[in-house]
């Protein structure tokens, strides 16, 4: 206990530069932690949001379908497998029906995907219930960036023209039921959605799907012929590649914070080591080895990270739990990236993160406090004394 009550009193005794370097510290303390805090609150918002409202438990792709090729919707249904078809009756999954169209918004035109689901599902959360309206030949649900786009309101006619299976153009006008508002851009942008029954009726697709979704809790996937298979680990990739690129670009940031801190407390070690030649020249005279003072100025500097943590902890604290609390409004541009977030972002804390950032920087602080140490080594108890290095 000798060293750690030596090595505080002398790190306290340098005053102001040692709480300089505390500062600078503690500042990359605090970023790194809300910035890793965010990301992670970005990234579970985006999953659970687009869980919610789209890939449930997983889905069921009919083998041609592709939500990255358009051209590949003409041909991507088929005839609902009896092992799925099963899930769907039990509340289980959810069918759904893709189809290119066209709206005539005001008279200007505007290519959309109409989707088709059943009005009583309970599989993801959408507001489909507004679609079971028996008095309307076609209601129809939209987002609220699909509303913005097109100025369409709740009771506004629009004309919807479609292909069906054979190639024959058709058209009907529907009725605006439902705008609903979602956090999840790619159930909302440039489609509408309408009942089941009617867009495999109106598309002569009848028993069809292009895709099902299941429920979130499902446990069982069967094997079918014709329908591939998605996990939540495909259709989750792009949210989590997005987060780790994220990651890996604030860690530039953090690498710069500390590379400025850790010289700090290096040249600090330097002056420190050149300025106390006597010192250990006396502390060697009464019988402190080499390798014990080696430690005391190491400990002197790595001390500087548990007082950055304490400072941190002083200010970060509140200032993290608020940012929390309030969370951080996200500009309305976002919406054009295609990211499932929603008008506030909170950042997510977890215990991990906190500890993992404090030990690494606790031992970046080490290595860099023991490297200007090693001269020590070769010191002379009576060189140091008459204040020379050798």
């Amino acid at each position: 206990m000798i060293l750690p009550r030596l090595a505080l009193r002398n790190l306290l005794g340098a005053g102001l530069k040692t709480w300089l370097n505390v500062v600078v510290l503690s500042f990359s303390f605090v970023v790194i932690i809300w910035s890793q805090g965010l990301y992670k609150g970005m990234g579970d918002q985006a999953r659970v949001a687009q869980t919610d409202a789209e890939f449930g438990g997983g889905q069921y792709w009919q083998e041609k379908y592709d939500p990255f090729d358009p051209l590949t919707l003409q041909d991507a249904h088929a005839a609902i497998p009896e092992s799925l078809q099963t899930k769907i009756e039990k509340g289980e999954a959810a069918p759904i029906l893709i189809s290119q169209a066209t709206i005539y918004p005001e008279g200007r035109l505007q290519t959309i995907l109409m989707k088709g689901i059943d009005p009583a599902q309970s599989v993801v959360n959408l507001p489909t219930r507004f679609l079971d309206q028996e008095n309307e030949d076609l209601p129809v649900l939209i987002g609220t960036r699909m509303a913005k786009n097109t100025g369409l309101k709740i009771g506004d006619t629009v004309t919807v023209r479609w292909r069906d299976v054979q190639g024959t153009f058709d058209a009907r006008d529907a009725k605006i039921v439902q705008i609903m508002k979602t956090n999840v851009p790619t159930v909302d942008q440039a489609q509408i959605w309408v009942p089941l029954d009617k867009l495999q009726a109106l598309t002569r697709m009848e028993n069809e799907a292009s895709l099902v979704i299941l429920a979130q809790d499902t446990r069982e996937f069967p094997q079918t012929s014709g329908w591939i298979h998605k996990d939540m680990d495909f259709l989750l990739k792009d949210i989590n590649t997005l987060v780790k690129t994220k990651q890996v670009g604030g860690s530039i940031i953090y690498i710069i914070l500390l590379a400025l801190a850790m010289l700090a407390i290096f040249n600090t070690q330097v002056l420190s080591i050149f300025r106390r030649r006597k010192e250990m020249g006396t502390l060697m005279s009464l019988g402190m080895t080499r390798g014990k003072i080696i430690q005391l100025f190491t400990m002197e500097g790595a001390m500087h990270s548990v007082l950055a943590a304490v400072v941190a902890a002083i200010y970060g604290i509140p200032l993290l739990l608020s940012f929390a609390k309030k969370g951080w409004a996200m500009p309305q541009a976002m919406d054009d990236y295609g990211i499932a977030l929603g008008e506030v972002l909170f950042p997510v804390y977890g215990t991990g993160l906190v500890i993992g950032t404090t030990v690494l920087i606790l031992l970046v602080t080490t290595i860099v406090s023991f490297l200007p140490t090693r001269k020590i080594a070769k010191l002379k108890p009576t060189d140091a004394l008459r204040g020379k290095m050798t």
